[in-house]
């Protein structure tokens, strides 16, 4: 890697999902996904960010349904 590739390294990792998690699990989260990027292409996991948004269930669709709707999640 070039000295300026390894100063503009700040991979910034970006997880969507419905209001569900826990403080712990969401620190689980974090932790392995900046693991898995430090593992994986090698920079500092200081460079590393990781940032999680949360939606409620009646935000959120597929198959042209509200997940709310599907029972699935809470809502």
């Amino acid at each position: 890697m070039r000295p300026l590739e390894k100063e503009l390294d700040m991979p910034f990792i970006e997880v969507k999902h419905i209001a569900s998690c826990s403080t712990e699990q969401k620190r689980a989260l974090v932790r392995e996904l900046t693991d898995a990027y430090v593992r994986a292409i090698g920079t500092d996991e200081g460079k590393v960010w990781v940032t999680l948004q949360e939606f409620d269930a009646q935000d959120w669709s597929t198959g042209g349904e509200l997940v709310s709707d599907r029972g699935g999640a809470s809502g």
